[in-house]
């Protein structure tokens, strides 16, 4: 895979890597500059979801050279881990990718063009940076909600790493008194204010509460999912107001830590979830100022996601553009 002459203005490719699907994007220092283009993984693993990979970069390099463009970096978000020093990927959502040689792979078959990864949250915040809600900021978080729960945690202008490549994967932090088994899989806060946690904390309160949900709510309880909990809210069903009113709670909690810990200027709130739950971010900083260090409370704002499901694609493509300065 090569390109073309030296009139060609170049350009990066971000690549923004789900679970389900897989988004790309041409940039260059002024944003993004050619349509987003989305593939389905469609249950694929392994080698599958590769070829899957190659397919939209060879899409846009077709469309680059069309368009008097040449790709000369490409930028990756990656769902999960992303290990630095091995170019490995943990990502638990991709059967088969729990020790993946993405960079090996990728560098192997594009040798011509400059490859640059990272986890999904560094991205988030990496693009909200540049070009979100973030932007001007040097010390901000990313709070993604979404099937999974993490955050990009900005600290004077810098991803923050951790010492295994893990730092953000806040699923895990610790929110309620007692201890249950199914933390081990989820953590505490995911397993109960993730997208799928409030739809488990709904089925959960539905089967020990009679009456709690029936065919006028217009809900199938086994196929619920948390759009239908808004929806259930809005309409005032007394169990959907509950759970969303604890999960209110659990990200009001977690936000507080957050402050308390790193003391941002900014939490921007972004993911799947964040969406329909923006709607009570005035709520869950009145929850969060209960409990976080009342200084840096009164200093950090609360907003909702700009980039909204992009985050993590130009924070792709902003790795890219990284890449070709370097």
């Amino acid at each position: 895979m090569c390109q073309g002459d030296k009139n060609q203005e170049n350009v990066g490719l971000g690549i923004d890597l789900g679970g389900t699907k897989i988004a790309g994007a041409i940039f260059n220092s002024e944003g993004m500059v050619s349509p987003k283009k989305v593939l389905y993984l469609e249950n694929m693993i392994g080698q599958q979801v590769e070829e899957q990979i190659f397919k939209l970069i060879q899409f846009f390099l077709d469309w680059s050279s069309n368009n008097n463009m040449q790709i000369n970096t490409i930028g990756v978000a990656v769902p999960g881990i992303y290990y630095l020093q091995t170019g490995r990927v943990w990502a638990p959502n991709i059967p088969g990718w729990d020790d993946f040689p993405l960079f090996e792979e990728l560098n192997d078959k594009l040798g011509n063009i400059d490859i640059r990864i990272d986890s999904d949250r560094a991205c988030y915040i990496l693009g909200e940076t540049w070009k979100g809600s973030a932007t001007g900021c040097k010390h901000a978080i990313f709070l993604a909600v979404g099937t999974g729960i993490g955050t990009g945690i900005l600290i004077d202008g810098q991803f923050l790493r951790g010492a295994n490549d893990i730092a953000g994967s806040i699923g895990w932090l610790a929110l309620t008194d007692s201890f249950l088994p199914e933390y081990k899989k989820y953590g505490c806060f995911e397993y109960h204010a993730s997208g799928p946690g409030i739809t488990r904390i709904a089925k959960d309160i539905h089967a020990h509460e009679t009456g709690s949900f029936n065919d006028s709510d217009q809900l199938a309880v086994e196929k619920m999912t948390a759009s239908d909990i808004f929806e259930a809210f809005k309409e005032g069903n007394p169990v959907a107001k509950k759970v969303i009113h604890q999960s209110i709670r659990f990200w009001g909690k977690a936000s507080a830590n957050l402050v308390s810990i790193f003391n941002p200027e900014k939490i921007i709130f972004g993911g799947g979830v964040f969406g329909p739950a923006i709607q009570f971010l005035d709520e869950i900083y009145l929850e969060a100022k209960k409990w976080a260090q009342p200084v840096s409370i009164d200093k950090v704002k609360f907003e909702p996601s700009k980039l909204g499901s992009d985050a993590g694609l130009y924070g792709a493509g902003f790795l890219s553009l990284k890449s070709m300065k370097k």
